[in-house]
């Protein structure tokens, strides 16, 4: 791996990394545990949904894609980036609908040469003129998702081609020596072609620096529970991550578990929150449930630090499961919602609805099956800077604990059948 950065990558573009994500990263960590310590608060890493929009219509995509465009003008993420800076952060994830259809993300990446940006995007934007431009900012590194095979991408994304355009978007970041990197959201049509070494060598060969495998959550109006993975499935997926880490030349990334394979969420363990597109502070991407915004005139110090519903959200799920709460326990959601006056957040305005027709089912936690690092630069890194920071020894009850495996099914009475087929 180290031979494949020395060689393969714009040293200039490699330096920004580690200084903004590497050391810099590593001391917003540092800043919140001494937070925590205080009995303070403030997300060391942010998520910022800057746009609705998408040109693609995916199977279980929570974004309102469809409807009328609105997005965190440059401004306002300007300002929300600027005090996250002042709190010690120096990394966000930058998200949609897809990013690119903003017409001032470019401007954003400018204004902030100081942190480092991982943009969430399905590549067919990346244009070798945006490579390059990207290239100049030397801050920014592409995350591009495939999902299958030509066929099951073109059913999973509800557009003909989209393979095709994505692996462009690719080849032209790699051309123009970007750090690129690959995710996949794993479900039932893709996890036979995409969770195997034959994929992650064809990556390797492309000249992609990491990959991310994220589990598929049947979420939002169209949940598609078809395509979801069963607790098995999800296991061998965590094994398949385990081991490429140990045995092959790139990086893979894990947002669900530290190192010794206990599971947790970083939206609980104050690791990460949300802004969505109309600059609503939500816990996560998925949870589409806020009671305060950017545009709020609270600062945001104030606001993360004071929000009770982001903290009862940390602490009731963390009571609960490590797992994660939309897909187990979608009922505590509601409860929160209900204490706290929680707005719905999403353009089509029935979340509620769609929380309430969720069919709980197990998650990245998997009691007793627990699958630790092999890898010993994996396990330092996470025990350091990727753990529950204590919240789970804090809070998590075992008795509050419900199986989503051992439960009795939901009726389906009234819950949508979706239509769109799982291609094995």
């Amino acid at each position: 791996m180290a031979k494949r950065f020395a060689m393969e990558t714009d040293k200039r573009l490699l330096a920004k990394a580690v200084w903004a994500l590497g050391v810099k990263g590593l001391r917003s960590v540092h800043r919140h545990k001494r937070r925590l310590k205080r009995g303070e608060f403030f997300p060391p890493f942010l998520y910022l949904s800057v746009i609705n929009s998408c040109n693609l219509r995916c199977q279980g995509c929570w974004v309102d894609v469809g409807a009328k465009q609105h997005k965190i003008e440059l401004d306002a993420a300007n300002r929300t980036i600027e005090q996250a800076k002042a709190m010690g952060n120096s990394f966000f994830g930058i998200l949609g609908g897809e990013p690119f259809m903003h017409k001032d993300l470019l401007n954003l990446f400018e204004a902030h040469p100081d942190v480092y940006f991982q943009v969430f995007t399905n590549g067919h934007f990346i244009t070798d003129e945006v490579a390059a431009r990207l290239r100049k900012c030397g801050n920014v590194t592409p995350l591009i998702s495939v999902e299958g095979s030509e066929i099951i991408s073109d059913t999973r994304r509800g557009r003909d081609g989209v393979l095709n355009q994505t692996i462009a978007g690719i080849e032209a970041a790699v051309r123009n020596k970007l750090l690129v990197g690959v995710c996949t959201s794993v479900c039932k049509s893709n996890i036979d072609d995409l969770v195997r070494d034959k994929w992650v060598d064809r990556l390797i060969e492309m000249g992609v620096m990491y990959t991310w495998f994220h589990i598929y959550r049947p979420v939002g109006p169209e949940p598609n529970p078809q395509l979801a993975l069963s607790s098995e499935e999800q296991r061998r997926v965590r094994q398949f991550v385990v081991d490429t880490r140990a045995t092959k030349p790139i990086i893979v990334i894990d947002a669900y578990h530290d190192d010794a394979g206990n599971a947790l969420c970083p939206a609980v363990t104050g690791f990460t929150h949300h802004v969505g597109p109309w600059g609503d502070i939500e816990p996560c991407p998925v949870i589409q449930l806020a009671t305060e915004s950017i545009h709020d005139s609270k600062p945001l110090k104030e606001t993360f630090n004071e929000s009770g519903f982001l903290r009862d959200f940390r602490e009731l799920t963390a009571q609960n499961t490590r797992g994660c709460v939309i897909m187990e326990r979608p009922d505590l959601l509601l409860e929160l919602a209900d204490k706290h006056g929680a707005r719905d957040t999403t353009a089509r305005g029935k979340v509620m609805e769609e929380l309430r027709n969720v069919e709980p089912r197990r998650s990245q936690y998997q009691p007793g099956d627990e699958i630790p690092e092999r890898s010993f630069v994996y396990r330092w890194a996470k025990k350091y800077a990727f753990n529950d920071f204590g919240t789970y020894g804090k809070h998590y009850q075992e008795s509050q604990y419900r199986d989503p495996d051992q439960q009795p099914p939901k009726s389906s009475a009234g819950q949508p059948d979706s239509q769109l087929p799982v291609l094995n």
